[in-house]
């Protein structure tokens, strides 16, 4: 967060979660895990519109690849929505980590699915640091039947063709990504967990890492976006 961001980070670090959460990872077809417990919130989060989300900084653009194939710039996903944006990769297997950040963008995707402001105005998008393994094909698998694209709130997995796309991504949201000095056929990368809300017009309004990542929270600072542009939300 930066200073400009006081309100919202006064209001998460008032906002602890109890219990932690608790991970069960669970195998898929494809090797993927995505399963966890619900989080458990010890406070009331403030009402939709109740507060302000400043502008923090312009998204990032760049080259990235649909699960399809499809070469797109980045602006045109982070750009006419608001969009909620995590950067990870498959194989990540720290609970606090992506597995974290996927299931809790399932629970904030299943939530503003029935709100009727949403629909249509809002997307998710998980974007993989690790296009050497995280091909189109593998983005695919592990978005399952969330990466279908039916959802009246999409879900888009995305990749980079090489790490000379990726970079000036990374390097425009602050993300820190290196991998342990370990044998050579370690997949595992370090990183802090960190998901982007994105305004329509691509200004980020909200970081989130482990210790906030709330989805009612989430929820909420998304639909305060969607009032922002005069959108009515229940």
């Amino acid at each position: 967060m930066n200073n400009t961001s006081t309100t919202t980070w006064q209001r998460h670090v008032s906002g602890c979660l109890v219990g932690g959460l608790a991970l069960l990872l669970a195998s898929t077809g494809n090797g993927l895990a995505h399963e966890a417990k619900a989080t458990k919130l010890d406070f009331v989060p403030p009402a939709a519109g109740t507060y302000r989300l400043e502008r923090i900084m312009l998204a990032p653009d760049g080259n990235v690849i649909d699960a399809r194939h499809q070469s797109k710039r980045l602006l045109t996903y982070t750009r006419g929505k608001v969009t909620l944006l995590s950067l990870m990769y498959t194989g990540c297997s720290d609970e606090t980590g992506c597995p974290l950040a996927f299931y809790s963008i399932a629970m904030i995707k299943r939530d503003l699915e029935k709100s009727a402001g949403a629909r249509g105005r809002v997307q998710v998008i998980s974007l993989s640091f690790d296009p050497e393994r995280d091909t189109p094909e593998v983005m695919r698998a592990y978005g399952g039947p969330h990466a279908n694209g039916k959802s009246s709130v999409p879900w888009h997995f995305l990749t980079t063709a090489s790490r000379d796309d990726l970079t000036p991504l990374l390097d425009g949201f602050g993300q820190d990504v290196s991998r342990p000095r370990a044998a050579s056929d370690d997949k595992s990368l370090l990183h802090v967990l960190k998901l982007f809300l994105i305004d329509g017009q691509g200004w980020v309004r909200e970081i989130y890492t482990t210790s906030y990542l709330a989805p009612q929270v989430v929820v909420n600072d998304i639909k305060t976006l969607l009032l922002e542009e005069g959108v009515k939300v229940d």
